[in-house]
């Protein structure tokens, strides 16, 4: 049965203005994948990051490389061979998953034997700015039990506290973006320990990161920018305590229910995390966040308005999908 391709470029405006370290944005630009056999749809969005060279226009490039590949029955096991790793083989891959799923009539998370699916708490994210600033924004999340917190600044002594500070009973993560060096990352992990600072996210930048094996870890290290897929794993080996998985990174959820597992026989913690998406592109990472220490998929929170059906926050408690949205 032939497939048919589409490609869409959506764009979410977000609730505000969502900061980090690189920079800010007033909207979440995605690229949608539908996949449509005559009978059945399958969908997956991915969300293009400059950090690793992406746009909307390489992404839906990439994409169209594939649509006669896909057209003629190219499977998600085919999917390494033809495209790299990256937010448009994250698409297509959910797509494919999808689609298997609506054919089967089964749901993804019974395809791949997971347990019946729970209920996550997710963390929800205070923007990069001024410590003032960050402090109004935690305590106005003070009674959400998980707060992520954007730092990367020079001397983020002033934020750290202050945020911890203003939510005294929420457990914080930094996420630094790479944002420190080499000459201040000690004092930053002291000050974060003394806070009571749970997990510090990608504190140097990815390849300029040895020093992290040589240092003592006051508060638990993750790899973000150096943790793409499986292979980079042995790599992360001393440097890290936990690695964050995010779809958009490994190139879709096959490859993240495979790098999750060998991170678990290798002993790392986990993290499922997301860029700022739309619940379609949630939806796919609730299955692998099913076996995570920390859930940071509040993309569609940081949106002024998410896609209908979506998936049902109350509060940072994150419901499994329904089958409308994807799976």
């Amino acid at each position: 049965m032939t497939i048919n391709v589409e490609i869409n470029v959506e764009r979410w405006p977000i609730a505000g203005t969502f900061t980090i370290s690189r920079g800010s944005k007033t909207e979440a630009a995605v690229v949608v994948c539908t996949l449509r056999d005559g009978i059945h749809t399958g969908r997956g969005e991915c969300v293009p990051y400059a950090r690793y060279g992406e746009s909307l226009e390489s992404v839906c490039a990439e994409i169209e490389k594939l649509r006669d590949a896909i057209a003629a029955g190219a499977t998600r096991a085919d999917l390494p061979g033809l495209i790299g790793a990256g937010a448009a083989r994250n698409a297509i891959d959910c797509a494919l998953w999808d689609l298997e799923a609506k054919r089967s009539g089964k749901r993804v998370a019974d395809l791949v034997s997971l347990p019946p699916l729970k209920t996550l708490t997710t963390a929800v994210t205070v923007s990069f700015g001024d410590a003032q600033t960050m402090a109004t924004s935690a305590r106005a999340m003070a009674d959400r039990p998980v707060i992520k917190v954007k730092v990367g600044g020079e001397d983020d002594e002033e934020r750290i506290l202050a945020v911890a500070e203003a939510a005294p009973n929420s457990r914080i993560i930094l996420d630094a973006n790479e944002g420190w060096t080499d000459a201040n990352i000690i004092r930053h992990m002291l000050i974060a320990a003394r806070a009571g600072v749970v997990l510090i996210e990608q504190p140097l930048p990815a390849g300029k990161d040895d020093i992290l094996s040589t240092i003592p870890h006051p508060v638990p290290l993750c790899a973000d920018e150096s943790a793409h897929g499986t292979d980079d794993l042995h790599t992360l080996l001393g440097r890290y305590d936990s690695i964050n998985i995010k779809l958009d990174k490994t190139g879709g959820l096959t490859e993240a229910l495979r790098m999750q597992k060998r991170a678990r026989e290798l002993g790392f913690g986990i993290m499922v995390g997301c860029m700022v998406g739309t619940s379609l592109a949630m939806a796919p990472a609730v299955l692998v966040a099913q076996d995570a220490d920390f859930v940071d998929l509040d993309g569609p929170l940081i949106l002024k308005e998410d896609r209908s059906p979506g998936l049902v926050f109350e509060g940072s408690r994150v419901s499994p999908p329904h089958q409308e949205l994807w799976g």
